[in-house]
């Protein structure tokens, strides 16, 4: 139906056609036109306290659903501070669309205030950027930034708004709702690949990236359990198969078992669906050979940009995960099981993962996590950041639900309350929990406001060293004993979240971690607990003073070998 309607108008119609039920922003005058315009639909706006926090939301919102998260935002600051979610989106494979406000068309090219070339600025970030200059191109654009956000290898698009572009009256009719292209594996590369495993004695699957769905998820249980296949996840990605499966071998991440990085540089055959081994699972890009990976690879993913990108695969699908898994369940098995070694990967897994060693300090992280993988529900939401207090999480959590994990590869600090904040809001009768280390938290902390405003009840869980742990880590190891702007000075957070007007207790020993946890959920409140952790306990396997102390002795060994370096050159001389 065509009609005439403000840009504004036109633009949350489009919104409404392709079934935007959330977005987030942090208001602007640049777009203040949409702002009114929303006022009379019921799409749930969360009106958050920096933009950063917002495109995280809305991050969190893509890889919950599957459909673009959207984050509005206002010209110049508003889309700097945006950038940090972005590249979230870029870096995770995640569909988001980023609405920014522009200056005015006729004031474009004065550096007009807070005017930015978005094209320029997002250009190496975002799958597509575009600026809107006629009101009447709107359903066309929208319903195509839908369609990018979603196809190949999803990601983030950037649609600028000029101010005066959204007062425009136009008539125009909607877009029709976009349905992202789902690229199938050929027969022939299905039949390949059959062959490829009923050949293959020790193969290993490595399952990551986006675009799956429960049902793929299902389809990849039932398979690797028909064919007796270890399955491994990659970085971050752990909910893609369930951890108390008897075919799941482990997370191949940071610091992963040593024992599954020896099983997929034994096996016969790697199959990598939906990922793309990067630098973290890739163990920094050593784990295989380049451009040669050195075993039989089959990698499938849905952007054929992505295959041979780095690694030279033997088979190269180009497959969304679901149709992919769908064809091999439904695939003739082997006459008789080759494989039978996914039994001894699940038990490795097992014992590494079982139980964390005791670490320095009355407050034991890794019981905590422990703990927290027995009470929580299935369908529980884990939230973090980045810092080496995820390490805990990685290794001794069990994930066994679909999307019930919500990280970033990327390795950005702050997404963890961000991300509560918005899978809370969308699963509502869920328990979600976010994991913050102290640097970590206050990078966007500050959005725990805007879940005390609309009551929603995340549980963040600080762990609190006085520094930036991670940072501290390489420092120790690069420059030991010589700690340069890695301590950090923090508040007291169980009185910040009751401040803002949320649920706050502080624990020091481990035994308080429980009742404060079910009295944090029983508040009904958004929660902090402020978890005290000794400083030593930087990760699982090793403490502060053990990690200065290897640095100080291989520095040692260094020196004393260039010692000896400069005796036999001195001795040649001589000679």
């Amino acid at each position: 139906m065509v009609r005439t309607r403000t840009g504004a108008r036109v633009l949350v119609d489009q919104l409404l056609a392709q079934g935007v039920d959330w977005l987030t922003c942090v208001p602007g005058e640049s777009y203040l036109a949409v702002l009114d315009a929303l006022y009379d639909t019921d799409v749930d706006v969360l009106v958050c306290r920096q933009e950063g926090g917002a495109a995280m939301m809305a991050e969190a919102a893509g890889k919950l659903t599957g459909r673009p998260g959207v984050c509005f935002v206002t010209r110049g600051p508003g889309a700097t501070n945006a950038s940090a979610g972005l590249h979230v989106a870029q870096q995770d494979s995640t569909p988001m669309i980023l609405f920014v406000g522009q200056v005015a068309r006729g004031m474009r090219d004065r550096d007009a205030f807070q005017e930015i070339d978005y094209r320029a600025m997002f250009g190496t970030v975002a799958k597509w950027v575009v600026e809107v200059d006629d009101a009447a191109r709107i359903p066309e654009l929208i319903a195509r930034a839908f369609r990018v956000a979603m196809q190949g290898r999803p990601g983030p698009v950037v649609v600028a708004l000029p101010e005066d572009m959204l007062d425009d009256a136009v008539a125009v009719a909607d877009a029709r709702p976009v349905a992202p292209a789902e690229p199938a594996p050929r027969p022939e590369d299905v039949f390949a690949l059959r062959r490829m495993l009923d050949g293959a004695q020790k193969p290993v699957v490595l399952v990551g990236g986006s675009r799956w769905s429960e049902a793929a998820r299902d389809d990849l249980v039932a398979f690797a359990a028909a064919e007796d296949l270890p399955v491994a996840t990659s970085f971050r990605r752990a909910h893609l198969f369930p951890a108390d499966h008897p075919n799941y071998a482990g997370e191949l991440g940071i610091g992963p078992n040593p024992a599954l990085v020896a099983r997929i540089r034994e096996a016969d055959l790697l199959l990598m669906v939906g990922g793309r081994l990067s630098e973290m699972p890739a163990q920094s890009y050593r784990l295989l050979g380049i451009p040669d990976p050195g075993l039989p690879l089959v990698h499938a993913h849905p952007d054929a940009n992505e295959l041979g990108r780095v690694y030279q695969p033997t088979l190269a699908i180009q497959s969304a995960p679901g149709p992919l898994l769908a064809a091999l369940r439904a695939s003739p098995p082997p006459v008789s099981n080759p494989h039978g070694r996914a039994a001894a990967a699940h038990a490795s897994y097992r014992d590494w993962s079982e139980r964390p060693a005791p670490t320095p300090g009355a407050f034991q992280y890794g019981e905590a996590v422990t703990w927290l993988r027995e009470r929580l529900p299935p369908d529980a939401i884990l939230c973090n950041g980045a810092g080496n207090f995820a390490t805990w999480i990685h290794r001794y959590y069990r994930f066994r639900r679909f999307r019930t994990q919500l990280a970033p590869t990327s390795g950005s600090m702050g997404y963890g309350v961000p991300a509560a904040i918005m899978a809370k809001r969308i699963r509502p009768e869920r328990i979600v929990v976010a994991l913050a280390g102290d640097g970590d938290v206050l990078m966007t902390g500050q959005e725990f406001a805007t879940a005390v405003q609309y009551a929603i009840p995340i549980l963040v869980v600080v762990l609190d060293n006085g520094m930036y742990g991670t940072i501290r880590m390489h420092q120790e190891r690069t420059y030991p004993g010589r700690v340069s702007g890695t301590r950090l000075g923090n508040p007291d957070f169980a009185a910040l979240a009751r401040a803002y007007g949320g649920h706050g207790e502080r624990v020091a020993r481990t035994e308080e971690f429980a009742p404060a946890f079910e009295r944090a959920l029983a508040s009904g409140l958004p929660a902090m607990l402020h978890c005290l952790v000794d400083p030593q306990a930087l990760t699982p396997t090793q403490t502060l003073d053990a990690i200065r102390a290897g640095a100080v002795a291989q520095g040692k060994g260094e020196q004393s070998k260039g010692e000896q370096s400069k005796g036999e050159q001195s001795k040649g001389a001589g000679g």
